[in-house]
């Protein structure tokens, strides 16, 4: 399992020691890097996996898909496009293809549904992470389609839950914003800044969950056709930043940078197929998520930022 050592990783290990799998290998990036070919051909050799689920990616907020899109867009394709073809060389049973949100069209029909995914260019700001992991879907059914290789691709929205990425250089916005209102509660600060409107809406999905529902796919979901992995809500930026002000006591002024930009201007997924052809329903609910996450960064921000 690639990527085994991150925020999402860590809950799919969790899932898979539950299941009883005995022989999880994970490649560290201190070992091997997933970029180059040769890295990906000695982990191949050194691991022998039967299975791959693909997590890692080199991803951020829209701050960081403004400042590295040339990065963002080559270390994806060529990590995916590359670990892919040495699976298929090397006649492995499964390839788990993990990409996101970010591959659909900018204004697509809400809630998304996985037809709608070539109905459109993706949102300008983080179109070419979006459409570097979207070649994987192309890949992995041209690949089904002379091979015979057996290559799913799953959609999951944002993620959020403990163990989440904090640095503000590259964290998402539910661990954007519970940092940003922490630190303003502990520094007595009266006042947060925000990006953009707060009009935009986004769907979120706790972490633990979409691990299941990517380990429910590994197991029994074998078809070429895309899957959402989400919860199925749908909340404005606006009232998410309200909700973690309060979950941290943060009540001083919320100021909205409107130079900056929102992003896509919905976004909710179409979960049915994920429920048809595996099972799988998101559990946890958003209140409950965003406490715990909370939470959890109280109880770590020293060692995280020591």
């Amino acid at each position: 399992m690639t990527g085994g050592a991150g925020f999402l990783g860590g809950f799919v290990l969790d899932g898979l020691k539950r299941r009883g799998c005995r022989q999880i290998l994970v490649p560290r990036i201190e070992e091997y890097d997933l970029v180059r070919m040769s890295d990906i051909e000695r982990m191949y050799d050194d691991m022998r996996p039967d299975v791959v689920i693909h997590l890692a990616a080199v991803v951020g907020g829209i701050g960081a898909n403004r400042e590295h899109p040339g990065e963002f867009f080559y270390k994806n394709l060529m990590m995916g496009v590359q670990l892919i073809e040495q699976g298929r060389l090397r006649g492995i049973e499964k390839f788990v293809a993990i990409g996101t949100v970010c591959a659909y069209p900018k204004f697509t029909p809400v809630p998304f549904q996985e037809d709608s995914l070539w109905d459109g260019y993706p949102e300008e700001t983080n179109a070419p992470y979006g459409l570097a992991k979207k070649m994987l879907l192309v890949q992995s059914q041209a690949y089904r389609q002379e091979y015979g290789f057996n290559s799913i691709f799953l959609l999951p929205v944002n993620l959020y839950g403990p163990g989440d990425n904090f640095d503000p250089a590259s964290s998402h916005v539910i661990p954007a914003m519970i940092k940003k209102c922490v630190d303003a509660v502990d520094r007595g600060e009266a006042t947060i800044e925000c990006w953009g409107t707060g009009s935009a809406s986004r769907e979120f999905i706790y972490a633990a969950d979409a691990a299941e529902g990517i380990l429910l796919a590994t197991e029994h979901y074998n078809k070429p056709e895309a899957v959402n992995i989400g919860s199925g809500f749908e909340i404005t930026i606006r009232d998410l930043v309200d909700k973690i002000a309060n979950l941290t006591g943060f009540a001083g002024e919320i100021r909205w940078d409107n130079s900056k930009p929102d992003g896509q201007p919905r976004r909710c997924l179409d979960v049915s197929r994920a429920r048809d052809e595996f099972g799988f329903t998101a559990r946890t609910g958003f209140d409950e998520g965003l406490k715990a996450t909370v939470e959890w960064y109280r109880a770590n921000r020293k060692r995280l930022f020591a």
